[in-house]
C-alpha cells in the first residue's frame, strides 16, 4: 500500500487491490464520521433499470450474512450513533457518525452492508413497497418534484435526466437477481473510495480495515462509463397539478465538477440568489411580494452541471414572478458584476464554505468528493484563494453564457400549468 500525507493529519492510502483510503484528524472533538462511496449510481442505469442503484441502497440494510434488518439498525445506534446512505447520480454512499471508541463496531458494519448483502426476494417484495412510498413522498412534494421533472426536460434521453429513485414500472420490474449483478459488477475496490474525519488515527484505520478484509479481495472489472453527455434540451414544459402553488425551475446544462469555472458560476449564484440578500430575494420577495422561496441552485456532476432558479409563487403572479426573475438573469448576463460587487460575493461564498467544513461528516464527504472527481488536494485557505482569483472578466464570460434567457429550460409544476 502507498500512503501520501496530503496535510497535517490528513492523510490517503491506495491499495493495491485499488481502493482508496482518506482520513482527516481533527483535534478537539470526540466522534468521528466515516464513509465508502460506490463510483455506480442512476448515471451508470439503463433506462429499463432506473433506480436499480437506489434499491439496492435500500436493500443492503434488509440483511446481510451476520446480521438481520433490526440487528443492523441497532449496532449503531444503541450506542448513541447513526447509519445512513444516499444515491446520487453518480454514487452511492454508505455512512456512519460514532464516537471515537465506536470506529471499530462502524467501520465492521459498514464492511457488511457494503459486501455481504443477502439480497432476498422476500425482502425485496417488502422493500420494493417502502421505495414506491418514497416515490409518492416525492410526488406529494411540489418542489421537490420540480426538480425532477427540471432534470427530464434538460436530458430527456440521457441517465442525468432519469429519476434517481426510478419509476413505478422500473422499481416494480426489478428483481433481487437484478439488484446482484449490479452488486458483483459494482461493489469492488477499484470502484470504492473509503473516508473518515474526526477523532482517529489513519494507522489505526487501517489496521481496522484490514482486520475487515478491505485489502485482500480482488479489485474487480472496469467501473461501467457513463455514456456522453448531449446539450441540454431548450424547451418550456407545463406540468398541470392542483395546488395552491405553481412552482417554477428555470435553468441550464452548464459544465463538470472539475471546470474551475465553477467558482465563477458560485458567486454568480451567490449574488442572484444566495440569501436574504440576494438580488432575486429582494426584488421577488422583499420588493415586490410574489413569493415566499426563490432561490438559485448548481450542482456539478461527473460529466455535466447544471445551474438555475427555483420560485414558488400564486398561479395569479407567476408570469408577474418569471418576468422579475428573467430581468434579474439578463441584467447579470449583461452586466456581470463590478469589482466592490464582486468583493462582497466573494467574501460572502468563502464565509459559506468554511462554515460548510465545520464537522466531522462534512470534512469526510470534502475528502471523498475531491478523490471520486480526481481533484487533487487543496488546504481550505488554497480553496479560498481560488475564490478570490476569479476576475471580474470570469464572472461575465459565465453569466454571459449560461444566464441568457434563450439558454433556459422552464418547467411549471401547478394550476393552468
Amino acid at each position: 500500500m502507498q500512503t501520501v500525507t496530503l496535510d497535517e493529519g490528513l492523510y490517503r492510502t491506495t491499495a493495491e487491490n485499488g481502493v482508496t483510503v482518506l482520513s482527516e484528524v481533527l483535534p478537539g472533538v470526540r466522534s468521528v464520521a466515516a464513509g465508502v462511496w460506490v463510483r455506480t449510481a442512476s448515471a451508470h442505469e439503463a433506462r429499463s433499470q432506473m433506480g436499480v442503484s437506489h434499491l439496492l441502497e435500500h436493500m443492503v440494510f434488509k440483511g446481510t450474512e451476520r446480521r438481520t434488518a433490526r440487528e443492523i439498525a441497532l449496532e449503531l445506534e444503541v450506542r448513541g450513533g447513526a447509519l445512513d446512505a444516499f444515491t446520487s447520480r453518480d454514487h452511492t454512499s454508505y455512512q456512519a457518525r460514532v464516537l471515537d471508541e465506536d470506529l471499530p463496531r462502524a467501520l465492521d458494519v459498514l464492511t457488511d452492508l457494503v459486501r455481504n448483502p443477502v439480497l432476498r426476494e422476500s425482502d425485496l417484495v417488502l422493500e420494493r413497497k417502502v421505495v414506491l412510498e418514497e416515490i409518492s413522498t416525492v410526488e406529494d412534494t411540489p418542489d421537490d418534484l420540480v426538480f425532477e421533472l427540471h432534470a427530464q426536460a434538460l436530458w430527456p434521453e440521457h441517465p442525468y435526466g432519469y429519476s434517481i429513485l426510478g419509476t413505478r414500472e422500473t422499481v416494480g420490474q426489478l428483481a433481487a437477481e437484478d439488484l446482484r449483478q449490479l452488486h458483483r459488477r459494482a461493489y469492488h475496490p477499484r470502484h470504492m473510495v473509503i473516508a473518515a474525519a474526526g477523532s482517529l488515527s489513519h494507522e489505526v484505520l487501517l489496521k481496522l480495515l484490514a482486520r475487515c478484509g478491505w485489502f485482500t479481495f480482488d479489485g474487480g472489472p472496469d467501473p461501467v462509463p457513463v455514456s456522453p453527455v448531449p446539450r441540454g434540451a431548450r424547451a418550456e414544459r407545463r406540468v398541470p397539478r392542483e395546488s395552491a402553488q405553481v412552482h417554477l425551475v428555470m435553468g441550464t446544462d452548464t459544465f463538470p465538477y472539475a471546470d474551475r469555472r465553477r467558482y465563477a458560476l458560485m458567486l454568480v449564484n451567490t449574488v442572484l440568489g444566495g440569501g436574504m440578500s440576494s438580488r432575486l430575494f429582494q426584488r421577488v420577495r422583499e420588493e415586490l411580494g410574489l413569493a415566499y422561496a426563490v432561490y438559485t441552485f448548481q450542482s456539478f456532476y461527473q460529466h455535466a452541471g447544471l445551474t438555475g432558479v427555483y420560485v414558488g409563487t400564486h398561479p395569479s403572479t407567476a408570469s408577474q414572478a418569471v418576468d422579475a426573475i428573467r430581468a434579474e438573469l439578463e441584467r447579470m448576463a449583461t452586466e456581470g458584476l463590478n469589482p466592490e460587487q464582486l468583493a462582497e460575493a466573494a467574501q460572502q461564498l468563502k464565509g459559506q464554505v468554511t462554515l460548510s467544513l465545520e464537522s466531522p461528516a462534512a470534512r469526510m464527504h470534502r475528502l471523498a468528493t475531491l478523490t471520486l472527481h480526481h481533484e487533487p488536494y487543496r488546504t481550505i485557505d488554497q480553496v479560498l484563494a481560488e475564490i478570490d482569483q476569479v476576475r471580474v472578466e470570469d464572472v461575465r464570460a459565465v453569466a454571459a453564457e449560461y444566464l441568457v434567457p434563450e439558454r433556459q429550460t422552464a418547467v411549471w409544476l401547478g394550476p393552468n400549468g
